[in-house]
């Protein structure tokens, strides 16, 4: 690109975005064409702008409309953690390969649409700024598209680190056991009298507290693998749980 020549320096956060020249927050030099937006140069070296928290010229926070000149020395710099959201409640929206951590989420009391089928970039962005949910995903394109609410990369592949990732980005409430992870609804106690019919026989026979989702009438006990879920609810809510 024949133009001006500014001076890109972009925080190792987000060194896995940006060609070699730019990784560990090396400064290095970068032609630009004098009419396209800060923004617009941040996303063509790979840099989602949802993953960006503020820009910096020359020691000044600048829109991301802001058009680089000659010389300048640019600062991209990660969001911070907590990040804040405008609008309230604070929910979210899944791609179709995030079901593990959707689940995790919703384990958690957090409200986590998920799409199990592959609807496509725009229909997902559009969800997302209709329900004002924010998007997570580990595909840059969709974090791209301009009718996001608001989004987030998943950094990692593991549904572990990725919980982690997220609780700690968004800070949000963490209500466990209170809605349904197979469809996100809401769960309320249900008595066992009630739900007899539909329980096999030793299942009415063991266990004796049940609760049923709202939504797809789901019913939920503390199964045998209860215990390995309270033991991960119980990391999450230690370390990230609000008093």
């Amino acid at each position: 690109m024949n133009g001006p020549e500014i001076i890109v320096e972009v925080a190792p956060e987000l060194g896995m975005f940006v060609p070699r020249a730019f990784r560990d927050g090396t400064a290095a030099p970068l032609a630009v064409d004098g009419v396209s937006t800060l923004g617009h140069v941040v996303e063509s070296l790979g840099v989602p702008l949802t993953e960006v928290g503020t820009l910096v010229v020359d020691g000044a926070e600048v829109p991301v409309a802001h058009i680089p000149g000659a010389g300048e020395r640019v600062g991209v710099r990660p969001v911070a953690r907590p990040q804040q959201v405008p609008g309230a409640p604070l929910r979210f929206l899944l791609d179709v390969h995030l079901g593990t951590l959707a689940r995790r989420m919703r384990l958690l009391g957090v409200d986590a649409a998920y799409e199990s089928t592959d609807i496509g970039d725009p229909a997902l962005a559009a969800l997302s700024a209709a329900e004002r949910r924010v998007m997570l995903s580990r595909d840059r394109g969709l974090l791209r598209r301009r009718e996001l609410w608001a989004g987030a990369y998943v950094y990692s592949d593991r549904p572990d680190d990725q919980l982690r990732d997220i609780l700690g980005r968004f800070a949000p409430v963490l209500r466990p056991w209170t809605r349904c992870t197979a469809c996100n609804g809401t769960l309320t106690e249900a008595r066992k009298e009630d739900m007899a019919e539909r329980l096999e026989g030793g299942t009415r026979a063991t266990y004796d507290v049940f609760a049923q989702c709202e939504a797809c009438a789901r019913v939920y006990w503390r199964g045998a693998h209860h215990d390995r879920l309270e033991a991960m609810v119980g990391e999450a809510v230690a370390e990230f749980g609000r008093s």
